[in-house]
């Protein structure tokens, strides 16, 4: 049978596009069983990425496999219990052994370890102390500290917690929520006030967050603590603020200059963490774990 063949502008014959194939992204090294274990894994994936039960020719549409090969793998799958047979067409679903794997990976995670590598570099090149951190009810739950090396510095550890509403980390998180659930994040008015540049109003505290959302960045001028500065920007995932780094030090090394150097450092390495595949399943995986609201709304105090 003659090949399949397209004519281009100037009339000459060029061979079709050859459908896609899952063996197109097979390791360059794979020998005969290591070809099969990725082209598995690959099908694993297809099921995974679709959500959904799979029959022979999706499998094929998405794979380039044929289907004599396919019924090889899934086979091979079915057995092993990493995939299910749903129905007689036949039509497959992912099985409860990758449940296992993803328990145990996600088991396996310390946001702080995954995290660290990305913050070090931040609190290297600035010479401050980086934060990451999420909300947690009206608490900042930091996750992931990295010091200077340096003698003075701002200094905490991960697992602390620190009031939302006057934190740099906390007032980035409190702006990116919806209005709606704002109340249920912040004490009952007046807010303690931890310094005398303590916001310490709901109506005062609105306008601050409108303010932080505009410009895209949070800061904590004296507001926690007498002497202490913190510049912070979201880390975003899909659009969602999933946490907000942060860089937080002596209050005279945060002129105009140098808040402008550390915000682009903290917006590259907001871009890096969620590039990390390990970051965001941890920072998703956490959220997941926390608990929905604040002990008691606005309403309730």
């Amino acid at each position: 049978m003659e090949t399949a063949r397209v004519t281009g502008a100037a009339g000459t014959r060029r061979p079709a596009a050859r459908r896609g194939s899952v063996d197109d992204d097979r390791p360059a090294a794979a020998n005969y069983h290591a070809n099969a274990l990725a082209r598995g894994l690959a099908l694993l994936e297809r099921l995974a990425a679709e959500g959904r039960t799979l029959t022979l020719n999706d499998f094929s549409t998405g794979t380039g496999l044929p289907k004599s090969t396919l019924v090889r793998l899934l086979g091979v799958l079915e057995e092993m219990g990493y995939v299910v047979r749903a129905d007689e067409r036949p039509a497959y679903r992912l099985g409860h052994k990758t449940l296992v794997l993803s328990t145990a990976y996600l088991n396996g995670l310390d946001l702080s370890q995954v995290a660290g590598g990305h913050l070090a570099k931040v609190a290297e090149a600035t010479g401050q102390t980086a934060n990451l951190g999420v909300l947690d009810g009206r608490e900042v739950l930091h996750v992931c500290v990295r010091e200077p090396d340096r003698p003075i510095r701002f200094h905490t550890t991960p697992g602390t917690r620190d009031a939302a509403y006057c934190t740099g980390l906390g007032k980035m998180l409190l702006a990116r929520l919806d209005p709606a659930e704002l109340p249920r994040h912040l004490p009952p008015e007046p807010f303690p006030a931890r310094t005398e540049h303590t916001i310490t109003t709901f109506a005062a505290m609105t306008e601050e967050l409108r303010t932080v959302a505009e410009r895209g960045h949070a800061v904590d001028d004296n507001e926690g603590s007498v002497g202490l500065r913190c510049v912070a920007a979201p880390v975003e995932v899909d659009g969602r603020c999933v946490a907000a780094v942060s860089v937080s030090g002596p209050s005279a090394e945060y002129g105009d200059a140098q808040r402008a150097a550390y915000l682009e450092r903290l917006r590259e390495v907001a871009a890096d963490l969620t590039a990390d595949a390990d970051v965001v399943a941890a920072l998703e995986y956490l959220h997941s774990s926390l608990r929905s609201g604040a002990p008691h709304t606005r309403e309730d105090d």
